[in-house]
């Protein structure tokens, strides 16, 4: 599947930005298009409309940083969108695709990990949202269905994009599956935009846009968004209702790894963290330290 260039991110935006959202007084001219024409963009922008065009045609070529903020001010993207659209301004105008090596997560992120313990919720993930490690807590609380041993083979790792969409439990398991589906593909979106070559992330994104038509209905919306804390409401199998708050802390180690904390966000979900960990062992991550590949940065 081919990810998304610049003219495509910038076309979307355009077609949804009114003349009113942004104050352009039309004089009652009747208008074929609900969105900004190009040349109304252009000028607004402070560019002339011949280069816009090339921009929306991806011709023309090296955009400068402050090209791109003109138009993200006219368009009013947000913080997320702005850093999308100037992440796709540097991209290869035709970009190889490249297979890289199964990610692993960096020692210092798995010290982390365990120093939570197993009564904390915590999960690391991967830049295309493989499980790269896990505590007991946050097997149990997200994947329990799943083997407890999986991220530790990158064969067999759990795909949190996939589990969401493609596994009927996960509809279950999300009382607001809707608002997170809409998060998971913006976060997605915003991913492919800082890596245009990665060729297993394109292979995901495809795969998934093939098998959820709710997938591809939500990529095709083009929304972008950079999933750092949240509310998560969970129906759980084994205690029932979870409400939870997830937080990431990004590691500067490896930035494309996040290590997904979850908090009790009342008395009762507490209560029912504390009863599903209870029979939780110490058991902190699913990678093998004692291999090389473990502690491979």
């Amino acid at each position: 599947m081919e990810l998304e260039s610049l003219g495509t991110f910038l076309k979307s935006r355009r077609d949804r930005t009114t003349p009113e959202r942004i104050g352009l007084r039309t004089f009652g001219v009747t208008r074929r298009v609900p969105g900004l024409r190009r040349e109304e963009l252009a000028q607004l922008a402070g560019v002339s409309a011949g280069y816009y065009t090339r921009l929306e045609q991806d011709q023309a070529g090296t955009v400068s940083a402050q090209v791109i903020d003109a138009l993200a001010r006219v368009l009013q993207l947000d913080p997320a969108e702005t850093t999308h659209l100037h992440n796709l301004a540097g991209q290869p105008s035709v970009p190889r695709l490249i297979r890289s090596e199964p990610e692993q997560p960096h020692p210092r992120v798995l010290t982390l990990l365990t120093s939570l313990g197993d009564t904390m919720p915590a999960v690391v993930l991967g830049r295309r949202g493989d499980v790269l490690a896990w505590n007991r807590a946050g097997h149990a609380l997200v994947g329990e269905h799943l083997d407890f041993t999986a991220p530790g083979d990158p064969e067999r790792r759990p795909s949190i994009p996939r589990q969401f969409f493609l596994d009927p439990h996960a509809r279950d398991l999300y009382r607001n599956w809707d608002e997170l589906a809409r998060i998971h593909v913006g976060y997605l979106r915003l991913t492919a935009g800082r890596h245009p070559t990665d060729a297993r992330l394109a292979e995901l994104i495809g795969e998934l846009a093939m098998r959820s038509t709710t997938f591809a209905t939500l990529w095709a919306a083009a929304e972008v968004a950079d999933c750092t804390v949240g509310p998560m409401d969970l129906h759980h199998p084994t205690v029932g209702r979870v409400d939870v708050d997830y937080q990431v802390w990004l590691q500067p180690d490896s930035p494309d790894h996040r290590l997904e904390v979850y908090t009790a966000r009342d008395a009762g979900s507490a209560d029912a963290l504390r009863l599903l960990t209870a029979g939780t062992r110490r058991a902190p991550t699913m990678v093998d330290t004692d291999t090389p590949d473990a502690t491979r940065a």
